[in-house]
């Protein structure tokens, strides 16, 4: 077996083990064994690399509950009404990673697309950063009952017109995709799941079908769990540990039916700053230690973060700049893509 096949092998089976505990090397090994691999490498700080670390820096397009202000929870129901100040930030960050020799990946809420001025995203898409389909109302795809779909269609169900929770997911999919194209006249460039899950959608064959039945080939939907601190504790050196390990569960693979799959890679700002109420630095301080070990190791980093959020907490972009920077002092050894670039090599590796 060559090294590129077992290394794929390592970080295929851990992402594929989400549900498993962090850092459960032995089950990864069990299940390469399964498959008929062998994992003679494992993810560590000593294995060479075989290919250059991708990282990506991807931004979600909504609105986010507890941000600006901590009371604030409207926007549950508006996810898509962006306000200036969201806006304004997109358009820097972008600015900032295409400086850096990079492009920035953005998943929108289809409802952003209803707001009478959308110039700021047709720039964003005109400089060449890609925008993906992150459904039109940020419904939950796994949700089997209207409870669960968003708070939007709890409180007017009326809005689902009779349609069945199943096809008013894949409605939901559809028009977020017909309004970037009337909108903007652009293709949606990926789908990204509202919310991430442990395991992905390894136990759902039904979601993976309807997405690519929809056109997409790829998939970001697989949040791996992780450790955090209790909220307003800063992480100690066991927590940050812990989000460093869980990187070896965030690492893209393909699914049986060739449906790829990009995780995100813990500790989301979401996660950091409303999970654990962090503070800035503390925030830094593992982005800068997770990137690291993805570029040692020629893995994957796929930042998640919201512009809703950050321009409260980080509004002197450092968090992007810093991985910018990180991945320009590694001598070549890793590189600033979007997803779609990282779902190629998956699905070239796979052949």
């Amino acid at each position: 077996m060559n090294q590129r096949l077992s290394r794929r092998c390592v970080l295929g089976a851990a992402a594929g083990l989400a549900g498993a505990a962090v850092g459960d090397v032995l089950g990864v090994q069990q299940a390469c064994r399964a498959a008929g691999l062998n994992p003679v490498r494992s993810v560590s700080a000593s294995s060479a690399p075989a290919e250059r670390a991708q990282i990506a820096i991807t931004l979600d397009l909504e609105m986010s509950r507890n941000f600006p202000q901590w009371e604030t929870t409207h926007w549950d129901y508006e996810k898509g009404n962006l306000n200036e100040e969201a806006k304004r930030y997109s358009v820097e960050a972008a600015r900032r990673v295409r400086a850096a020799g990079g492009v920035l990946h953005f998943f929108a809420v289809g409802r952003v697309l209803e707001q009478a001025d959308v110039g700021w995203l047709r720039e964003i898409a005109e400089a060449g950063h890609p925008i993906g389909n992150h459904t039109y109302d940020h419904v939950n795809v796994l949700a089997s009952r209207v409870e669960d779909l968003q708070f939007r269609f709890q409180r007017a169900p009326w809005l689902l017109r009779g349609l069945s929770v199943q096809d008013a997911i894949r409605e939901n999919i559809r028009i977020a995709g017909e309004a970037l194209k009337s909108r903007l006249g652009i293709e949606a460039i990926g789908f990204r799941t509202p919310g991430g899950f442990n395991a992905g959608l390894r136990e759902h064959p039904e979601i993976r079908a309807m997405l690519s039945e929809l056109g997409f080939w790829w998939v970001s939907s697989l949040y791996p769990p992780h450790p955090n601190s209790q909220p307003l504790q800063e992480p100690n050196a066991e927590v940050l540990r812990g989000i460093v390990e869980a990187q070896k569960l965030a690492q893209p693979f393909q699914y049986a039916d060739g449906l790829v799959e990009i995780p995100m890679s813990p500790i989301s700002d979401i996660g950091a700053f409303r999970g654990g109420r962090w503070k800035l630095e503390w925030f830094l301080r593992s982005v800068r230690q997770c990137v690291e070990w993805t570029i040692e190791n020629g893995a994957v980093f796929d930042f998640l973060a919201h512009p809703s959020c950050l321009y409260v907490v980080d509004p002197e972009f450092r968090a992007i700049d810093l991985i910018c920077e990180l991945v320009g002092g590694s001598g070549g050894r890793a590189e600033l893509v979007d997803l779609a670039t990282i779902a190629s090599r998956v699905r070239t590796a796979a052949r």
